[in-house]
């Protein structure tokens, strides 16, 4: 009958309602956070006219979470966006992003002693060789700010949109904390790691209270690292400060 949902299997349900409170969640809730993950992954790679609006519909209602681009094998914390050849992440195309982003009067600008100094800050708490403020748009990546940038790139403090692993946390709006990308299931290839500038990497998104993120705090190093808890939550931390010198009273917190 139209509209009705089958019988569930008494088995089935009873191993719904177990995962469901592993999750602390409702099992409705728990039922609807699947479909949603499953109609977001359906949508990616498809031609239906309303795919931007429907993934960041999903994603924003907290439903989908990054089921669009997730991959199932990716352990918790390094889930990163895996979208399918030619399909441009509606993300970071989202025209509302782009004018928070451009709103800032960051991008392309010169670095800020501020900004310069939490790079540093991140650097130096966590050992690492390089930090910095990343600004996505749905052209490049730009350091506003950095410490610890060498050759060509200390220069343009520009990176193309392909070899951008910042444009991955700023898609799913959740941190990216990668140990060793060469291991990772989506990111092995990607050409940032495979010529091995980047081999961890920890991006913390900088979004504002409307759920627009416009770049990430970031730290990377050439070699692999385990970042522990204190590492991400430093991070998190100046993030916080860079998120409020950014969006003032409108950043997320």
């Amino acid at each position: 009958m139209p509209g009705t949902s089958p019988a569930v299997d008494p088995l089935v349900s009873a191993v719904l309602t177990r995962a469901a409170r592993s999750t602390g969640e409702d099992v409705d809730v728990y039922i609807g956070r699947a479909v949603a993950s499953r109609l977001a992954a359906d949508l990616v790679g498809s031609d239906d006219p309303d795919l931007t609006a429907a993934i960041t519909a999903l994603r924003r209602t907290g439903l989908a979470g990054d089921a669009a681009h997730q991959d199932d094998a990716a352990p918790a914390g390094t889930d990163a966006v895996t979208l399918p050849p030619g399909v441009i992440d509606p993300v970071i195309v989202d025209p509302d992003r782009l004018r928070v982003l451009f709103e800032t009067g960051l991008m392309d600008t010169q670095p800020g002693a501020t900004y310069d100094r939490i790079a540093q800050m991140a650097v130096d708490a966590l050992d690492v060789p390089s930090a910095g403020v990343s600004l996505v748009s749905d052209e490049k990546q730009w350091f506003c700010s950095a410490a610890g940038l060498s050759g060509e790139l200390a220069e343009t403090r520009t990176v193309s949109l392909d070899r951008s692993l910042c444009q991955h946390a700023v898609s799913a709006g959740t941190p990216l904390i990668i140990e060793d990308a060469r291991l990772h299931p989506t990111l092995s290839d990607h050409p940032i790691v495979a010529d091995g500038t980047v081999v961890a990497y920890a991006g913390i998104p900088l979004t504002d209270s409307q759920g627009h993120t416009i770049g990430t705090l970031c730290a990377w190093d050439g070699k692999p690292r385990q970042w522990t808890t204190g590492h991400v939550q430093i991070l998190e931390d100046l993030a916080t400060i860079v998120r409020e010198r950014i969006f003032g009273d409108d950043a997320l917190v």
